[in-house]
């Protein structure tokens, strides 16, 4: 009997390795390489129109740029606007989507309103190889969605199911799930690195050669990443995550990888006893305040891909009881709250190192970027000095080391869109104030911390 050859993969970058250590010497990941067993028999040669990722995109031989054909290809809307805000617009045919979450986060059922509503305009297809049919079945007649359309299939081989493509030719595919489909090629388990890059692979090219609307289910690791090899976010046009904590009834789907539009873009849904119901005012299930002011509070306007949101931001600033005062973070990032603290130590005169600070974006919104700076000081000053802020109030601004006011992106309309709701006062960076008044709206532009503390 032959010995069976093995092989350790990194589940980070896909490298691979002749025996396992603890590092990956490719990209630095620790505890990331997974042993899988390589196949023995010869690989069949595969069709030339099966090179690469993106099919026969290259068979017409090379190309000059100039002449390479710009007509825009027309999107398909999934019938939520919502949804397609995030993938850039709609759903392009022969686009490959990746979709991911944490378990119970709402995919199977995004995706099945979705196929119900578009199975009545053109061929569709839900694969799925984790739930029987019965069980889609039932779930789609509790939502009340059409069922008399919409084609469905059990199946996790690979060839199989590109066979049955290839009869059929459905113009928009669900994979539920990628971690469950095997490649017969391969002798590692379903899920491992090696099946979910091989399957990946086929599916997505044979999208890009029938230009197929593809959706694959992606799981997640216990810290939030997608599960399988990285080299999975390279193959796919585009990748989106569902989230949502177990407590909450909303839903946010955020853009992380998009070939045909913006990243980075956010779109809210409501999870009802109808499915998911799109939010077309975000802004207004964050700002749900409390009537009286209450100290440590503040509205910012943060920019989400292409739109303006409104966020509420709390702080609550006490005294320590330990010898090491505590720093808790919820919604940012934890060292830049340090870093800003030093700052309003420094250039503003408050000092904080005695003193416990806890602060959290309200509605469970992770921000990202710089200009919730300000908020997050003068939130924090209020709660320490126990004097609420203005409720008509919102701030924004990007806070350096040295004590200056940075100006942010698209800071007019982050102001228009605060006036849109009712907000009467803003603390902003003085580069940002608008040259034209804004009805109804007082704008106090500063350019140093210590004046946007003499503001408040």
């Amino acid at each position: 009997m032959a010995k069976k050859k093995t092989a350790y993969v990194c589940n980070d970058c896909g490298s691979e390795h002749a025996k396992w250590q603890g590092q990956c010497t490719d990209c630095g990941a620790w505890n990331t390489l997974q042993e899988f067993v390589v196949s023995s028999s010869k690989t069949p040669s595969r069709d030339a129109s099966y090179a690469g990722y993106a099919g026969a995109a290259g068979s017409q031989g090379i190309q000059r740029l100039a002449d390479v054909d710009l007509a825009e290809v027309p999107r398909i809307s999934s019938g939520m606007l919502e949804f397609d805000r995030v993938l850039g617009g709609g759903l392009v045919p022969g686009s490959a989507i990746l979709i991911g979450g944490h378990p119970g986060a709402g995919k199977s059922t995004l995706l099945l309103q979705t196929m119900c509503t578009l199975a009545g305009n053109m061929p569709a297809l839900y694969v799925t190889g984790e739930e029987s049919l019965q069980q889609v079945a039932m779930r789609a007649k509790r939502l009340g969605l059409p069922t008399d359309q919409l084609n469905m299939l059990s199946e996790t081989s690979v060839e199989r199911l590109l066979n049955t493509l290839q009869q059929h030719k459905p113009k928009i595919v669900v994979i539920d799930s990628i971690q469950v489909m095997h490649v017969e090629g391969v002798e590692s388990a379903p899920g491992s690195v090696s099946q979910v890059r091989e399957s990946a692979a086929a599916l997505t090219r044979y999208a890009k050669q029938t230009n197929t609307v593809l959706f694959l289910v992606g799981h997640v690791t216990k810290d939030g990443t997608l599960a399988g090899p990285k080299v999975l976010e390279h193959m796919i046009d585009c990748s989106i995550m569902l989230e949502g904590s177990g407590d909450s009834r909303f839903r946010t789907l955020r853009g992380i990888k998009n070939r045909f539009g913006a990243i980075n873009e956010l779109g809210v849904f409501a999870m009802l006893d109808s499915g998911l119901k799109e939010v077309k005012n975000p802004s207004s299930i964050f700002l749900s305040r409390s009537e009286e002011p209450a100290a440590g509070s503040v509205v910012m306007v943060i920019w989400e891909g292409t739109r303006p949101l409104l966020v509420e931001i709390q702080a609550l600033v006490d005294d320590s009881h330990f010898g090491h005062p505590k720093r808790v973070a919820v919604g940012l990032d934890q060292n830049r709250m340090n870093l800003l603290l030093a700052a309003l130590h420094r250039h503003g005169g408050v000092h904080l190192g005695d003193q416990d600070v806890y602060i959290n974006v309200v509605g469970g919104v992770k921000v990202g970027e710089t200009a919730a700076d300000l908020a997050l000081l003068l939130s924090a000053l209020s709660s320490f000095r126990n004097q609420p802020l203005p409720q008509e109030l919102i701030v924004f601004g990007e806070v350096g080391l040295s004590g200056e006011i940075r100006p942010v992106p698209s800071g007019q309309e982050r102001i228009k869109e605060a006036a849109k709701h009712g907000f009467t006062r803003a603390i902003v960076p003085k580069a940002n104030v608008p040259r034209q008044a804004i009805p109804g709206m007082t704008i106090i532009g500063v350019d140093k911390l210590q004046e946007a503390i003499n503001a408040v």
